[in-house]
């Protein structure tokens, strides 16, 4: 990104910032995308598209290992002839906007939380990016951090996203480097393949003597959220079992 400034924001410090069609830069942060996509990122988009989680995995994004934390990663799919576009903008701008991922709706801002060790508290910052070629922060009126993230509805990505974050510091902290192959599709089943994961528990019995919170299994069975949250419990208990 070029030219940018990045400025450390508390939750009550005051920003100005609005994007809408009208904004002529309108659309340009939706192309030359390497967009990571969280757990509950991709939850939300599946079911808007009324798609399979596989199917949408296949269909849009593209997995890697992450560098720092040997894990499986996400991202969407490049289209070098289409400049690395979003896959769902249009002229009219996000076609999947009430469900669009968190680092989307976060845009111009961006959270920074760190953890911890002796603690296990959670800590977090938010620093905005403020690219030369956006005049999107000559628009609008200002409003607060803390205002931002209720008005965007950023809070339950923040909240399920910090359910990630606990694994990824766990794994740092007991096994450091790669994990092993089977470990990996446990994490990809348990992370973005919820669909998969439903039918291992619920069909197949996968789950097994799992000592997991009762109402939260009975809640599985129909709701997403509640069933990638007994993933990410479920998937904690193997990992780091011993």
């Amino acid at each position: 990104m070029e030219n940018e400034n990045m400025i450390p924001l508390s939750p009550n410090d005051m920003f100005r910032f609005s994007c809408s069609s009208d904004v002529p830069c309108f659309n340009e942060c939706c192309k030359d995308l390497n967009q990571f996509l969280t757990p509950y990122d991709i939850l939300r988009l599946k079911n808007r598209l009324d798609m399979s989680s596989d199917i949408f995995l296949e269909r849009y994004t593209m997995q890697h290992t992450g560098p720092g934390s040997g894990l499986p990663v996400v991202t969407f799919k490049a289209d070098h002839a289409s400049e690395l576009k979003c896959p769902f903008v249009t002229a009219d701008g996000c076609s999947v906007y009430t469900d669009r991922p968190s680092s989307c709706r976060t845009y111009p801002l961006f959270r920074v939380v760190s953890r911890s060790r002796e603690t296990g508290r959670m800590t977090e910052q938010y620093v905005m990016l403020k690219e030369s070629h956006c005049k999107g922060f000559e628009q609008g009126k200002s409003q607060s951090v803390r205002q931002w993230v209720k008005d965007q509805g950023i809070g339950i990505h923040n909240e399920m996203n910090d359910l990630l974050m606990e694994i990824i510091a766990l794994k740092n902290k007991m096994i450091p480097g790669p994990l092993d192959v089977k470990s990996k599709h446990m994490f990809h089943l348990a992370c973005y393949d919820l669909d998969a994961f439903r039918s291992q528990i619920f069909e197949k019995g996968m789950i097994g003597d799992f000592d997991g919170v009762p109402d939260l299994f009975e809640k599985a069975e129909t709701d997403d959220t509640a069933l990638l949250r007994l993933s990410l419990e479920w998937l904690k208990g193997i990992l780091f079992k011993d």
